[in-house]
């Protein structure tokens, strides 16, 4: 599988591209950076730090390049990966996606796209992760009508959207076991005299140093909790996570395809 990252120079971009660089089953043909950047023209190893050089260069259009890939690897920006998607969708290829904060209209794009090329949205690659939203649709099933349901996400300092794309995953996950809409039932953090409403899921947002990714779910009783947490040490784990996503497009058709596809988490 032939496959160009984007932003190879970012946290996640850096290590998809040491990890795509040690498999096998992939080959790198392009790092595609912002316009303007120091490194565009670099080797794409060197680059990204990976230490070695690859033989591939960073270029800063990827139109220029995207004909010879398979599968685009996207963890940059809400504004660029639309950018990205139109590409994708033009030259048909293979797309995944990992960006977070799209509108719902811009969400939308992605399904629509998706009637024409194999596109993967997951807003978190971890496997983990993705394990315990398993374990929060069985929770909320079971006891979700009974508990106050609250949220805890937390992120490094440069994180752009609150609350998390991930922590939004949750929410809609334990949303749908109670037969409602995430929409409606959401609290975004409190201030002075607000008592909790019955019925609803509490979310709360921490911005600090360098956490890669914290998520607690609290499951409230009178003399008792359940929570339910997962701690990411570093951003490998969604690395590791974006290149079993792209390889497992490999010979797909066009669709919109999940993390839950590639772990074989759909019931």
């Amino acid at each position: 599988m032939k496959v160009i990252v984007i932003g190879p120079r970012g946290k996640m971009g850096s290590l998809i591209t040491q990890i795509a660089a040690a498999r096998e089953d992939m080959e790198l043909v392009a790092g595609v950076a912002p316009k303007g950047r120091n490194y565009v023209g670099m080797d794409l190893g060197m680059a990204a730090l990976a230490g070695r050089e690859l033989g591939v260069p960073v270029v800063d259009d990827l139109e220029s390049v995207i004909d010879g890939c398979d599968v685009i690897i996207d963890f940059s920006t809400r504004e660029n990966a639309m950018e990205v998607l139109e590409l994708a969708r033009e030259h048909k290829k293979g797309l995944v996606c990992g960006t977070t904060g799209f509108t719902p209209e811009e969400f939308a794009r992605f399904e629509e796209a998706s009637a024409e090329i194999p596109v993967l949205y997951a807003a978190n690659t971890s496997k983990l992760v993705n394990v315990m939203n398993k374990l929060l649709e069985l929770a909320a099933s079971a006891i979700g009508e009974e508990a106050d349901i609250e949220i805890l996400e937390m992120h490094d300092q440069w994180k752009k959207d609150a609350p998390s794309g991930t922590s939004k995953e949750m929410g809609e996950i334990m949303a749908r076991a109670l037969g409602r809409e995430l929409k409606d039932i959401a609290v975004y953090g409190r201030q002075g005299e607000s008592p909790r409403e019955k019925g609803t899921i509490g979310y709360h947002s921490l911005r600090a140093g360098n956490i890669p990714s914290s998520h607690t779910v609290y499951f409230g009783f009178m003399g008792e909790r359940l929570e339910i947490t997962h701690h990411s040490y570093n951003w490998e784990c969604f690395a590791r996570g974006a290149c079993d996503c792209a390889a497992y497009l490999a010979g797909k058709g066009a669709g919109f395809y999940t993390i839950q596809d590639v772990l074989g988490l759909r019931a």
